[in-house]
């Protein structure tokens, strides 16, 4: 599995089945988001010099404005992402919280690809996207991974345009149409849909439902990809 394209542009003509990694692998009970979330505040009341409260208030606001925490840090405080990488990211404990997920992997072993390539496309940095499926025991399911590049200025993630012609270029599809999808995040559904993808928005029982979708489906489970792209499949059922 690696960042570039599996095969030259042209040369397959299978679509590309993009996975998103955090919080859509595995599920928000992991309990990594809010860890996470914590070495994320922690980071901006060290690196800035803030009170927590300030520092919750200033990553919630360049999580909303760029889709990235450290998109803010970057364009506003000169920060070094790759510094910001190794003490959030890549801090995280992952060991105790991720495991093989036997169900998942079976699931993604029903798609046949023969009719389509499996790809992962997330925001993390390139070391956190591998651990995860690594962990996950899923690694050797996907041709390649597309990830927001820190160490490139402007850094450009999920839900830009850029991003997703990344992806493309990175997976070697050249039609949006020949693009499908599935993310936890409702913002980068929205901009899959518009670039011309089609989207699964997953959004797990407990959490509020948008009054409006945010792409042509809505799941609450992965197994439900079964039924929004059933000509993927294998089977229809687990």
């Amino acid at each position: 599995m690696g960042s570039q394209s599996a095969v030259p542009n042209g040369t397959d003509s299978r679509p590309v089945f993009f996975f998103d990694i955090d919080n859509c692998l595995y599920p928000r009970s992991t309990k990594v988001h809010d860890l996470m979330a914590d070495l994320i505040d922690k980071y901006f009341a060290t690196y800035l010099g803030v009170d927590e409260k300030e520092a919750i208030r200033l990553h919630q606001e360049y999580y909303r404005d760029y889709g990235l925490a450290i998109e803010g840090l970057v364009r506003h405080h000169q920060m070094d992402p790759l510094d910001y990488n190794a003490k959030v990211d890549d801090a995280l404990p992952l060991e105790g919280l991720i495991t093989p997920n036997p169900q998942l992997r079976r699931l993604l072993e029903d798609i046949d690809t023969t009719k389509v390539r499996l790809w992962l496309f997330t925001n993390a940095y390139v070391t956190h996207g591998k651990r995860v499926v690594k962990l996950l025991g899923i690694d050797d399911l996907f041709e390649g991974l597309t990830y927001c590049d820190y160490s490139q200025i402007p850094i450009i993630c999920k839900p830009q345009r850029d991003m997703f012609t990344k992806a493309m270029k990175e997976a070697g599809v050249e039609r949006p149409e020949d693009c499908y999808f599935v993310d936890d995040s409702y913002s980068n559904c929205v901009g899959a849909q518009a670039y011309g993808w089609t989207a699964a928005h997953l959004v797990e029982e407990g959490l509020p439902k948008p009054s409006a979708k945010a792409s042509q489906f809505q799941i609450t489970h992965l197994e439900e990809l079964r039924e929004c792209y059933p000509q993927f499949f294998k089977s229809t059922t687990a």
